[in-house]
C-alpha cells in the first residue's frame, strides 16, 4: 500500500469542539446547516455516513482565509 503524504485528522463535530474550545459543537452545526455545501467544496468537512467528519487543518485553514465571515444571510 502507498503511503499517502497528506494524512487528514478527521474528527467529529462533539471531538472538534472539545479540542478547540472557541468553537461551540452548537456553533459549527449552525454553520453546517448554513454553509455546509462550502465547507464540503473546500474539503474541510466529508460525510462517512451519516456521520459529519471536520478535517481539522483544512476547516481552520478554512475559517482563517474569511470563509466563515458570513455564515447565513446575505453579506453586507
Amino acid at each position: 500500500m502507498q503511503e499517502t503524504v497528506n494524512n487528514p485528522e478527521f474528527l467529529t463535530v462533539r471531538q472538534f469542539a472539545e479540542k478547540h474550545p472557541a468553537f461551540t459543537a452548537g456553533g459549527i452545526r449552525s454553520l453546517l446547516f448554513y454553509r455546509g455545501p462550502d465547507a464540503e467544496k473546500v474539503g474541510a468537512v466529508v460525510h462517512f455516513g451519516r456521520r459529519i467528519l471536520i478535517d481539522e487543518s483544512i476547516f481552520l485553514a478554512w475559517v482563517r482565509e474569511g470563509g466563515t465571515k458570513h455564515i447565513r444571510g446575505v453579506a453586507a
